[in-house]
């Protein structure tokens, strides 16, 4: 149906989908906040699961939707795009968080050992491309291994906030994880409504990034771009826009560790794309159809993780105009990244 819309068309559906997604992302913010109070597992954790997962799910969408029309640089590059747009949105928060450094402000461990993790998954699409190709029904071994270490990792992390064997030292900058006492007409509002409340939201964002694929998959097509650059650039960027939403009310609302975990949760779920689209992509290994380039974004956002967890275990209370330097290193990278994905792809 999408093959006969005229571009104008495409591009409107393609702006009106990543405007739900944007409204209900910033939506899930409160709604996460209150749910880690009511359930006392952390905003740290929360972030990780809860609003990572959620504002993550139209990427996800977009990923199989495009891997099954064959796709498969579209869908490994929107993945790991996606990473490093949400990286450089944490960076984005620390500059809009004025009181100190945001990694320094929002310590917990964490979100340190998630960083790590996530670094940990992002090697693993790099070896299977480098190993000789090899499927079980089409699906690479990798693309089985990703999701145990993720669920893995979630408990260790759960385990690591129970019984820590190591603390951040806190100073007059560190904002500590603590519930916030609810209203009495909060109070009336029952869990489970909040979780409905919560998956409605969930399904307007997996509708409208199945709507962001399609659309961006004609565009591709139509205008014969490539599949890599419209991946990491547009429908990364546009689907990763929650994130930044959400973060930065996050931190608007004092929740650094709800704001810090949502953006490494949302990284390391990210991964789960790889699987998903391995899964939808019928025509062999998804990562031996991945290009240079999208090992490139690979490689940029394994770069910009090591940054950003240096600046997580430094805590550099102040840095250059109020921001951390490790800040300051992940913008540049992104946008070094940017110009050199634009010039190869433009032949410059």
């Amino acid at each position: 149906m999408l093959a006969s819309w005229p571009i104008p068309a495409l591009l409107f559906a393609f702006t009106l989908a990543a405007l739900v997604v944007l409204v209900s992302g910033l939506r899930m913010t409160s709604l996460v906040d209150r749910l880690a109070d009511r359930m006392g597992i952390g905003e740290a954790i929360a972030g990780a699961v809860l609003l990572g997962a959620a504002t993550s799910l139209s990427g996800t969408i977009v990923s199989i939707t495009v891997a099954l029309d064959g796709q498969a640089s579209m869908a490994y590059a929107n993945s790991i795009g996606g990473i490093a747009a949400q990286t450089a949105f944490l960076a984005i928060a620390d500059v809009a968080y004025r009181r100190a450094n945001l990694e320094h402000a929002a310590a917990d461990l964490a979100n340190i050992f998630q960083a790590i993790t996530l670094i940990v998954l992002l090697t693993l699409p790099l070896l299977a491309g480098a190993l000789t190709e090899f499927t079980i029904v089409a699906i690479h071994p990798v693309s089985l291994v990703i999701p145990v270490i993720y669920v893995g990792a979630l408990v260790a992390t759960r385990a690591l906030r129970e019984a820590p064997m190591w603390r951040p030292v806190n100073t007059r900058d560190t904002r500590n994880d603590t519930p916030e006492r609810e209203s009495a007409a909060a109070r009336q509002i029952t869990t489970l409504r909040l979780f409905l409340h919560f998956l409605l939201l969930m399904l307007l964002m997996g509708i409208a990034g199945w709507t962001i694929a399609k659309t961006a998959g004609s565009i591709t097509a139509r205008l014969a771009l490539s599949e890599t650059l419209v991946g990491a650039l547009a429908t990364a960027v546009v689907t990763s826009m929650p994130e930044l939403v959400t973060t930065i009310a996050a931190v608007r609302r004092g929740a650094l560790q709800l704001a810090v975990g949502g953006i490494i949760g949302g990284n390391t779920f990210d991964t789960l794309f790889l699987t998903a689209a391995d899964i939808a992509y019928r025509d062999g290994s998804l990562y031996h159809a991945a290009t240079v380039s999208d090992q490139f974004w690979t490689l940029t956002a394994i770069l910009m993780t090591g940054i950003l967890l240096s600046g997580l275990i430094l805590r550099q209370r102040n840095g250059p105009g109020g921001i951390g330097v490790e800040t300051i290193a992940i913008l540049v990278v992104y946008a070094g990244a940017i110009t050199f994905q634009v010039m190869g792809a433009t032949g410059g």
